[in-house]
């Protein structure tokens, strides 16, 4: 039975300035703090690291998911802004590409930090949400711990972009998490390798993990590479001689458990030397003297917690394309539920049907996401964006990823402003201003 320890009644600074919060500076953390304060809210920005941007950025995943429908350019507005601005600094990369578009991580930071700088928001680095003070569904106050210690800011409106939806769980709110036993995706530590050779790789085909000819295919079952279990491998050129790799995965972990993510973090950091080894000697041509650059400040977590909120998304809205009246951006991912390890082994001997498991849209459809997803049940002043909104498992795979984390960010921090003029009540937000704000500053709301 672990211990308890009863802490000392004492008082800490408060700030009381705000008129919104929002915890975390990830994807869709940036274009919440940006929107809100673009509305004219005083906004404070919370963030753990010392950089903006969460995966991809400190996380190092090499490419963005597509932007487009297969036909035009759907996450628009700010996220459209944030793409735009990234891949305009990359030379390589065409001026209309809206695919997997490569990510160079020290400019997107950059852009990140003009992008809410520029809107008025206020940002603290290196500062966790510590703690949440709550009552009756309302909260009062974030408990915040940096280099100035235990401190509190209280706002009007909250916004929980941690990714886990550590504030509204904090608060009192209900979740669901992983499948019906409780397990969850696999995560993967992303990396970057340099001393690439550029010419050999744009000189064939790109390796996929379905050829068997991948090389992590053949260190899956290289007793040389233990933490290499399966072939996923996604890589991109992200500069010049530069690859970054979203590759290998690493199953049974929890991003709300510390000692199981520290344990995740030193065993990427061996995974990636291990890949980087296996690269060499399999793929010499390519990979035959890059040297392992960097890993991720951050692990690559794909689910946690699904806050429960007034609505859940299921599979039949998305299998259905489904519009709704409240609906505050579009999607048009696939079903991107990673394996499990039976489920990569099946893989691996051909016996997936990766059709069925990974529903892909045809050109020029999506789906729309409704507000009410955003709205956690119960808590009165806290909205919610990013991976850990309300839908159902399998949906989640495809409404976690970031062009869709920046589109619903936007509307959180509009929604929040919006709320924060009023009684703060984030139920009561008139969805139809909402939209047409949306619409205003570019958002696709067809």
């Amino acid at each position: 039975m672990q211990s308890t320890h009863t802490l000392r009644h004492r008082e800490i600074p408060l700030d009381d300035s705000w008129d919104v919060i929002v915890a975390g500076g990830g994807p869709a953390g940036c274009t919440a703090a940006a929107a809100a304060a673009r509305e004219g809210a005083r906004t404070l920005l919370v963030e753990a690291t010392g950089a903006l941007g969460g995966m991809g950025t400190g996380g190092l995943v090499p490419a963005w998911c597509p932007f487009s429908d297969g036909e035009q350019i759907i996450y628009r507005g700010l996220a459209e802004k944030v793409f735009a601005e990234c891949r305009a600094g990359m030379k390589h990369v065409g001026a209309d590409a809206l695919d997997w578009v490569p990510i160079d991580p020290e400019r997107l930071k950059r852009v990140y930090d003009a992008l809410v700088a520029d809107a008025g928001a206020t940002v603290r680095f290196n500062t966790m949400l510590a703690a949440v003070e709550a009552e009756g569904g309302e909260v009062s106050a974030a408990v915040l711990c940096n280099k100035a210690g235990l401190t509190a800011a209280s706002a009007k409106v909250y916004v929980d972009c941690t990714g886990d939806g550590d504030l509204a769980v904090w608060a009192g709110g209900d979740f669901e998490k992983g499948d019906a036993d409780g397990a969850m995706q696999p995560v993967t530590h992303c990396f970057i390798l340099s001393n690439v050779d550029e010419a050999a790789f744009l000189s064939r085909p790109k390796s996929r993990p379905s050829d068997p000819a991948c090389p992590t295919r053949k260190m899956a079952d290289d007793p040389n590479y233990p933490l290499v279990k399966d072939a996923h491998f996604c890589h991109n050129l992200v500069g010049p001689a530069t690859m970054g790799f979203n590759t290998g995965h690493l199953w049974d972990v929890d991003n709300t458990d510390p000692a199981g993510l520290s344990r995740a973090l030193m065993d990427g950091r061996k995974l990636a030397d291990q890949l980087r080894a296996g690269l060499a000697e399999y793929d010499p041509a390519v990979f035959g003297d890059a040297f392992l650059a960097a890993t991720g400040a951050l692990m690559g977590v794909r689910e946690t917690r699904r806050i429960v909120g007034d609505y859940v998304l299921t599979l039949d809205d998305y299998l259905s394309r489904r519009s709704f009246p409240d609906e505050i951006c579009r999607n048009s991912y696939y079903l991107d539920v990673h394996f499990t390890p039976a489920e990569a082994a099946a893989y691996a001997r051909g016996e997936m049907d990766l059709a069925a498991r990974s529903v892909h849209y045809g050109p020029g459809e999506s789906h729309g996401i409704p507000y009410r997803c955003l709205t956690p049940k119960g808590l009165a002043n806290v909205l919610v964006a990013g991976r850990s909104i309300s839908t159902d498992r399998r949906v989640q795979g495809s409404t976690r990823v970031m062009p869709v984390c920046l589109a619903m960010g936007e509307a959180a921090g509009l929604a929040a402003a919006l709320a924060s003029a009023g009684d703060a009540d984030v139920h009561a937000v008139d969805t139809d201003a909402l939209r047409a704000r949306l619409r205003a500053h570019g958002a696709y709301l067809p």
